[in-house]
C-alpha cells in the first residue's frame, strides 16, 4: 500500500489505525512523506511498520512525483499489487484483500482497480470510531458502487480518482505511472487513467473494496486551488486535446476568478489570495 502526506498528521494515525483493522494486512506500507518531518514519528508512534521514504519538495507539491516514488520504493522490494490511498482515507476492513482478490481474476488481473469511496461527515468530539465506520456507508453517487465481490467494467475513465484504486505492478509499468507535469492539485490522476485507457487496459470497479474520506473543509470551486488547477489543465490540454476539470474551470471563470483566451485556453486573473 501506498499513501503520501503533507501536513494530514490526524488523518495519517486514522489511516494507519484503520489499517491495522484489515482482515488482510498489506505485505509492506510506504508513507512518502513530502517534506514533511513529523510523518516518522507518526508511524513509530502508531506501532505501524511501514517504512518512511522522506522527499525534500517544493511548492506547488508534486503528488505525481510522491506517488511515483513511493511506487518505485514498493518495486524494488518484490511488490506484486499496488494499492493506493490518499492519506485522508481510511480503509475498511476488507480493502485490501477485495483488491488483491480482483487483482487473482483472469478477467481484472491487468485491470486498472477502482474502490468505491464513502465521504464522512466531521467527526464527533471523539473523533471517527472506526467499528462504526460501516454504519456510515454511502459511497459517493457519482460513481459506481457494485455489490460485495462484484468486478464491474466501465469505459469512463473520467470517473477515475486516486483516491483509492490498485494495479498490478506489470500493469503500473505499461501505464508509464503518473505524469510528473503535473504539479499541486488537479488533473494528474485524470491524465493518469487516459494513459491507462491509451495502452487499452480496462478500468474496473471492486465492489466491497470501500474506503472513508475523512472530513476536511473544502471550497466549491477549490479557490485556494486556481493556479494549480488553471497550470494542469493546461498541461492536460496539451497532452490530451481536451480540457478536463471544467465544471471548476467554468465555476473559476464565473466567480471572475479566470479568464479565456479566444482558443478556450484558461489564465487566472484574480489569485486565490485575492490580488488580481
Amino acid at each position: 500500500m501506498i499513501t503520501i502526506v503533507r501536513g494530514r498528521g490526524p488523518h495519517l494515525r486514522r489511516q494507519l489505525q484503520g489499517l491495522a483493522c484489515s482482515t488482510r494486512q498489506p505485505d509492506m506500507h510506504i508513507v512518502v512523506a513530502l517534506g514533511d518531518l513529523d510523518v516518522a514519528d507518526i508511524v513509530a508512534d502508531e506501532g505501524s511498520s511501514a517504512s518512511v521514504v522522506d522527499l525534500t519538495v517544493a511548492e506547488p507539491l508534486p503528488l505525481a512525483h510522491g506517488r511515483n516514488q513511493g511506487a518505485a520504493t514498493a518495486l524494488r522490494m518484490g511488490a506484486e499489487l499496488l494499492v493506493f490511498l490518499d492519506v485522508d482515507c481510511i480503509p475498511d476492513t476488507e480493502l485490501i484483500a477485495r483488491y488483491h482478490r480482483a487483482a487473482q481474476q483472469p478477467k481484472s488481473a491487468d485491470a486498472l482497480l477502482c474502490g468505491p469511496v464513502t465521504y464522512l461527515p466531521p467527526p464527533g468530539p471523539h473523533g471517527y470510531l472506526l467499528d462504526d465506520l460501516r454504519s456510515q456507508l454511502d459511497p459517493h453517487p457519482a460513481r459506481p458502487n457494485p455489490p460485495d465481490n462484484e468486478v464491474v467494467a466501465t469505459a469512463d475513465y473520467a470517473l477515475f480518482w486516486s483516491l483509492s484504486f490498485a494495479v498490478t505492478a506489470t500493469t503500473w509499468t505499461r501505464i508509464g505511472g503518473f505524469c510528473e507535469r503535473y504539479r499541486g492539485y488537479g488533473a494528474e490522476d485524470t491524465d493518469f487513467a487516459q494513459c491507462a485507457a491509451a495502452q487499452d487496459i480496462s478500468m474496473r470497479w471492486v465492489g466491497g473494496a470501500h474506503a472513508f474520506h475523512q472530513f476536511h473543509p473544502n471550497a466549491d470551486p477549490p479557490v485556494e486551488h486556481v493556479e494549480d488547477i488553471v497550470r494542469n489543465a493546461r498541461v492536460f490540454h496539451n497532452r490530451w486535446g481536451w480540457w478536463p476539470m471544467e465544471g471548476w474551470l467554468a465555476g473559476f471563470e464565473q466567480a471572475g476568478m479566470i479568464a479565456r483566451d479566444a482558443a478556450g485556453r484558461p489564465r487566472v486573473t484574480v489569485a486565490a489570495d485575492g490580488e488580481s
